[in-house]
């Protein structure tokens, strides 16, 4: 196998130049000689993040699709801290970014499951307080192009960063309480009626159908004169359709009872 480079990082001073390989090992070298100080060996498949510590020149980062990750003192050559990506019943998870907060405290990490993984000192009593599963209602629902070529969200015709804010759901797409709707961006004061989305039936790829949020009434919709809702949708051209009926109609006939008031009518 020829090696190659898959990724570089220097580290936090630009003493140091790391470099991952397809052979699974990374190569410490002196970014001013070119000189090779270290081999770096724990990976067991291809690595594509280098992440250097903020402020701490000698820490250096690094996750791979095996589900390691290492963090390594690159001036001794040597693991300092290590942890495997393990998924209950379904192996391992490929870790594909991480990456350090700015006080070089904490450091969080995405894997081929969808899971985000943070990492640090003291207790997770914070993160106690939310649901293990956390997705957005759109995160897979499917796009087109219009014929100008812009991407629109397929069901509501409406450009993606365009659309009201989503709403939290599980792996099933069964939304979460009204308290962790709040947690997003653009929901933190709204109304409770306003955090409780409209579910549907939905056929999926295969051809069952499942139960998903399809829909979504927001404050900003009701204002903008936007359909909240499929339902309400049709629930307005049918009466529609009814007075248009009723308009064509002849007037009654002679005998037949009137009282004067109209028929009161959906506003």
């Amino acid at each position: 196998m020829k090696p190659k480079v898959t990724m570089i990082a220097w580290n936090q001073n630009d003493n140091y130049v790391v470099t991952a390989v397809n052979n699974h090992l990374l190569k410490v070298w002196n970014s001013c000689t070119g000189q090779l100080l270290h081999d770096l060996v724990g990976h067991a498949d291809e690595v594509f993040v280098l992440e250097p510590h903020p402020f701490d020149s000698r820490i250096m980062l690094s996750a791979g699709h095996d589900g390691n990750i290492f963090i390594w003192d690159i001036t001794k050559g040597t693991k300092t801290k290590h942890y495997f990506n393990m998924i209950e019943g379904q192996g391992h998870g490929a870790v594909f970014d991480c990456k350090f907060s700015p006080d070089g405290q904490h450091f969080a990490c995405t894997d081929s499951h969808g899971h985000l993984l943070i990492f640090g000192f003291g207790c997770s009593r914070t993160y106690e307080k939310i649901p293990d599963q956390m997705f957005f209602h759109t995160d897979y629902r499917p796009l087109i192009r219009d014929s100008n070529n812009y991407v629109l969200d397929e069901q509501t015709q409406q450009a993606p960063h365009l659309m009201p804010p989503p709403f939290l759901v599980d792996v099933d797409g069964n939304p979460h309480p009204t308290k962790y709707q709040r947690l997003v961006p653009g929901r933190e004061n709204c109304a409770d009626e306003h955090l409780i989305p409209q579910l549907g039936y939905v056929a999926t790829s295969d051809g069952e159908v499942v139960e998903q949020v399809i829909g979504q009434q927001t404050m900003d919709q009701e204002e903008q004169g936007v359909e909240p809702s499929i339902l309400d949708g049709m629930i307005r051209q049918l009466q529609l359709e009814q007075d248009q009926r009723t308009a064509a109609e002849p007037e009654a006939a002679p005998n037949a009872p009137h009282n004067g008031e109209g028929t009161p009518r959906r506003g």
